[in-house]
């Protein structure tokens, strides 16, 4: 894998609040919160008069909002127009896409600075109709009809990793708590509560109602009660990430341009992108993801780094059985030793490699065609040593990675960072 053919770094990140925001806000209001966002982080500003492109990621605006061609709106809002604003889909990994063209087009000297656009609107849709919709990321011939949605396939692929690893409900159940706590400290996530927070709140209201209250002892009685009921087996209500809305924006440069927008850029030293048989029963293996290993290796291979090298991640958690066996196939633990690391504590903001600081899409929010550009903003923050409240590691970030997995593990795209 060849390094990039001209330095590439990202000068400016930011995002809207992620949550329920429909009607006040849309994929027009949510893009523009994440580039006013993004604007105040670049050091010495940025104008549309500097930026080449638009690149947007978004799944299905056509399916969610009636709305496609969206490049161009995206593009107008913010006075891009006439530039090129295309708009790429690859469900949600649309954004982390729409990323990695960016890195390629400015890499190849097509262009020298290109805003990056992820966005999605999911709430105008009742739950239903949110659950039609992502369903068309999966194989319409043969899951689809037989009632298979992503819970049902990632509960399959958990099932799997249960048998063939050991691997047990709770420790699902710490992947969620971690990221809760995380979450809880980023004010822009969905869910700014913990797990811990959540169990007080319901034995307040339910002693406030004169109901009994439960007996429960920890985070993990209430996981285990009524209150997390089974979705898909043997995922519960807690293992799933949210439906949300929101946007974020990249400001990405040229080795050469980026000295004028910032004195401390963070390097894009390498990225990779995978494909995979989109139906469960065409795989070999439904414990790891081909897409994510062939990603991540293409993304090592050009950065010349290695798994051990990496110091954070944020990685596609869309239920909680996916950031275990993103940990394994990123390389930073061998096939069913991640949930040894995870029991261990590991993967917490003060462990040996922070997962997922932001709350990752379990507790920040996953608007799908967002995600994949949400993710660098947090690895931004953490790099520079800016991330708000009580999350910013107890380290200095040199080098990091995201990892953003489409539908059941379609595509993948992983891109490296370094100072």
């Amino acid at each position: 894998m060849a390094k990039l053919a001209r330095k590439v770094a990202l000068v400016g990140a930011g995002m809207s609040k992620f949550g329920n925001h429909f009607p006040v806000k849309r994929n027009p209001d949510l893009w523009i919160d994440a580039w006013l966002n993004a604007s105040k982080s670049v050091d010495n500003g940025i104008e549309p008069k500097d930026i080449d492109a638009c690149y947007v990621g978004n799944y299905s605006s056509d399916l969610f909002n009636h709305q496609g061609h969206l490049g161009p709106q995206m593009a107008n809002l913010v006075g891009l127009t006439p530039k090129p604003a295309p708009r790429f889909e690859g469900a949600c990994a649309s954004s982390g896409i729409a990323l990695r063209q960016a890195i390629i087009a400015i890499a190849s000297g097509i262009h020298d600075v290109i805003a990056v656009c992820g966005v999605e609107c999911m709430t105008e849709l009742p739950t239903a109709g949110v659950t039609d919709v992502l369903a068309t990321a999966s194989d319409s011939l043969f899951e689809f009809p037989a009632g298979a949605t992503f819970p049902g396939l990632y509960g399959t692929l958990a099932s799997a990793h249960f048998k063939q690893y050991g691997t047990t409900a709770e420790d699902l159940m710490r992947v969620g708590i971690k990221n809760h706590e995380n979450g809880a400290e980023n004010p822009y996530a969905q869910m700014q509560q913990s797990i811990k927070d959540m169990m007080a709140s319901k034995k307040k209201r339910y002693e406030e109602q004169g109901r009994d209250i439960p007996d429960w002892n920890d985070e993990f009685d209430f996981l285990k009660s009524s209150s997390n009921p089974i979705i898909a087996y043997p995922l519960r209500l807690f293992d799933c990430s949210l439906i949300t809305d929101g946007s974020a924006c990249l400001f990405l440069a040229s080795g050469d341009k980026a000295k004028r927008f910032t004195d401390t850029p963070i390097w894009i030293t390498g990225t990779g992108q995978g494909s995979a048989a989109l139906s469960l029963h065409d795989r070999d293996n439904l414990t790891s993801f081909i897409a994510a290993r062939e990603a991540s290796r293409q993304a090592y291979e050009m950065s010349k780094l290695k798994p051990k090298d990496i110091q954070i991640a944020e990685v596609h958690d869309c239920f909680t059985i996916a950031e275990i066996v993103a940990m394994e196939d990123l390389g930073f633990y061998e096939k069913g030793k991640a949930v040894e690391a995870i029991r261990n504590g590991e993967s917490k903001r003060d462990g040996s490699l922070p997962i997922n600081t932001s709350g990752g899409l379990k507790s920040k929010g996953h608007p799908v065609g967002a995600s994949g550009a949400a993710m660098p903003v947090e690895i931004f923050k953490q790099m520079r040593g800016v991330a708000e409240r009580n999350r910013q590691v107890k380290f200095d970030v040199e080098r990091a990675l995201t990892h953003n997995l489409g539908g059941s593990g379609g595509t993948c795209v992983v891109t490296i960072y370094e100072k």
